[in-house]
């Protein structure tokens, strides 16, 4: 009778977290902010419990795994409606290799010796630092390099033309919302990016969900489509 009990509680407290996961989103579990992966670690704790020990009462458990989970999505909405929140609770994107040097201050905040970042491009292919024109941190702990113009490999945009320098493209628009400081550091204004949103047949930033800008004033737009559009894709 106690196997079929522990079976149950297996097979009950894995189909709510099934669920669950359904229902708050999927990512990879490399990609999980830190709030994420500390929710995991005590799902794991609180069910652990549950299935060790068949005395303790299941029912609480389950709304224990509602609970939790229930936490973590609403952080996780937090985080994505509150940058200022997000920065001091999650692990953001940090530079550690600008124009080719390191920035011995982001590396000492992350704790980051020069020995991990030159692993972490070997493990990219790239074993001579004078290649790298920017490293950057992301949140998940992975490592994001934009090599040197005269480093990337030839296309055929670059047989009649010198290759210009690569710069990093910052986000102007997240989900209609303009980042305005983002839009200044490129030394452009809203007049301006309301032509280029024009002449992609965009009238408002709030129709878009995502855009983002380089220094040479090369953009990507993506609009914001219906949830049924994006289903109906027939290459999904």
């Amino acid at each position: 009778m106690t196997y079929i009990i522990i079976a149950l509680r297996i097979i009950s407290a894995m189909a709510l977290l099934l669920i669950l996961t359904l229902k708050t989103g999927r990512r990879k579990i490399g990609e999980l902010p830190v709030y994420d992966f500390l929710s995991i670690i005590v799902l794991g704790s609180v069910i652990g419990a549950d299935i060790a020990d068949t005395k303790l009462p299941h029912l609480p458990t389950l709304y224990s795994v509602v609970l939790i989970v229930g936490l973590q999505y609403l952080v996780s909405c937090i985080l994505i409606n509150n940058k200022k929140i997000a920065k001091k609770i999650t692990f953001g994107p940090t530079v550690v290799i600008k124009n080719g040097q390191f920035l011995k201050d982001n590396m000492e905040r992350l704790k980051y010796s020069t020995e991990n970042v030159r692993m972490a491009l070997r493990e990219k292919d790239i074993f001579d630092l004078n290649e790298v024109e920017y490293a950057i941190v992301e949140g998940s702990g992975n490592i994001s390099i934009l090599k040197k113009s005269r480093y990337l490999p030839l296309t055929p945009s670059d047989m009649n033309a010198n290759p210009q320098e690569k710069s990093l493209f910052a986000p102007l628009i997240i989900d209609g919302i303009v980042h305005e400081d983002n839009l200044k550091a490129l030394n452009h204004d809203r007049n301006w990016l309301t032509a280029q949103l024009k002449k992609s047949g965009i009238s408002s930033a709030s129709e878009v969900f995502y855009a983002e800008c380089d220094k040479s004033g090369n953009m990507y737009v993506s609009k914001k489509i219906p949830a049924q559009k994006a289903d109906s894709d027939p290459a999904l």
